[in-house]
């Protein structure tokens, strides 16, 4: 029996290709063949850091659909609405919902397009069948299964960052397992944590840790002076417009290092100025109190850090005097963010056919499809990894509706001309 050809295959199955699963429904309806490969059992999008309370530091309407589609029935409206909550919502006066909340709606949104998911499964290998169609090889239950496609959507996400020479252990872990890990140790009550980081992700875990548990001294340790917080001011956001995609892709490499540097205190290493102003004013009373359980080590970098029998020892540096101090510690958090997954790493034999610029990164086209040596039909577009060529927000999720609406319309429109040149 001859395999199927799909129209369009998507590695992951995170918010982005949920958003591309729902823009080719909506498009295209049954016109389109479509399947997503992830290898998570389920759904799931940072689940070690629903922290309660934590909030979005995207506005509601920036959902999967509503900047590409505001009458989309997949929208977080739409789903506020199917769980009784619109108005409760909007009594809240809020725009920034909680991180729980939006992972519900993104749950929400999953179980509506389903069937077009393979969870469970991780894809392998890509390689060229021939000029019009591609392998993806995937790995499902120890066995190997091959798929064809015409259009590849890769959207594998960041993997965590860690800092060289430390490594994932027992009592040295990434925020991406920070729940996750406490879960694991029912009635733990540590005598020092020690938070590594000064970005939103660090700050929530120091918040976290400090209210989880009462009894313990809670480290944060961080190069710089303070938190530092996020420009989320009107005119700074207009980084995140579709707008602002057309003029870094268009922009000579000089300009787009000056705007990349320019916005970075939009999204990197910063944190919500509320979260802040928290912290602090806990830091404040304790030591008004004389008990002081929340320790900022500012200026400061850990220099050595390694496991022991009773826990963790690191050895931190006051940077301006060089002096080192050892703590003790049951556990260490490292929020030391996220790096881009290399896509040849993926590409396999695919990406012989794909072109790369003097950096090794992909060479893109406006499109999100990585640019092909001349005579190949099929296509493979990245969500992720594209800051180089589109921007800061282009792969953030403030850009996902616009983002999937354009691939969406560039497989359409090189699937007609591919059909009109037959």
């Amino acid at each position: 029996m001859q395999t199927p050809v799909h129209d369009v295959a998507g590695i992951g199955f995170g918010p982005s290709n949920l958003a591309l699963a729902v823009a080719l429904e909506e498009e295209h309806g049954a016109n389109v063949d479509a399947v997503f490969f992830e290898k998570q059992p389920r759904f799931g999008w940072h689940r070690g850091m629903l922290i309660d309370g934590a909030t979005m530091q995207v506005h509601f309407l920036k959902d999967l659909v509503t900047m590409r589609n505001p009458a989309s029935r997949y929208s977080f409206l739409a789903y506020l609405h199917a769980r009784d909550r619109l108005v409760d919502f909007v009594n809240h006066k809020t725009m920034f919902p909680t991180r729980l909340e939006f992972h519900d709606y993104l749950e929400w949104v999953a179980a509506a397009v389903a069937g077009d998911v393979r969870y469970g499964t991780e894809v392998v290998a890509l390689r060229p069948r021939d000029a019009a169609t591609l392998e993806v090889v995937v790995r499902r239950d120890d066995e190997l299964e091959t798929h064809l496609a015409r259009d590849v959507v890769i959207a594998a996400g960041l993997e965590p960052f860690l800092p060289e020479g430390v490594s994932a252990g027992e009592r040295i872990w990434h925020t991406e397992d920070l729940l996750t890990r406490l879960a694991e140790r029912p009635g733990w009550t540590p005598r020092r944590v020690v938070v590594v980081g000064a970005g939103q992700s660090a700050a929530e875990a120091v918040e976290h840790l400090h209210r989880t548990f009462p009894e313990t001294e809670v480290c944060a340790v961080f190069t710089r002076y303070g938190y530092s917080p996020a420009d989320d001011s009107s005119f700074a956001n207009r980084i995140f417009d579709p707008r602002a995609v057309d003029h870094y892709y268009a922009a000579p490499d000089e300009v787009k290092r000056l705007l990349f540097d320019y916005s970075r205190n939009t999204n990197y290493s910063v944190v919500d100025l509320e979260l802040i102003d928290e912290l602090y004013r806990r830091s404040y009373a304790e030591k008004v109190a004389g008990a002081e359980r929340l320790r900022i080590l500012n200026v400061s970098r850990v220099r050595e850090v390694r496991e022991v029998p009773a826990g963790v020892r690191l050895r931190v540096a006051f940077l301006p005097t060089g002096e080192t101090t050892d703590l003790d510690a049951d556990a260490v958090v490292y929020a030391t963010g996220y790096r881009e997954r290399d896509p040849f790493d993926l590409l396999g034999e695919a990406g012989a056919h794909c072109r790369a610029g003097a950096d090794g990164r992909p060479l893109m086209e406006r499109d999100y499809r990585i640019a092909t040596e001349p005579g190949q039909e099929w296509g493979v577009y990245l969500q992720g990894a594209t800051e180089h060529s589109h921007g800061i927000a282009s792969s953030l999720l403030s850009m996902t509706a616009v983002r999937t609406g354009e691939i969406v319309q560039s497989i359409a429109r090189r699937s007609a001309r591919v059909a009109q040149e037959a």
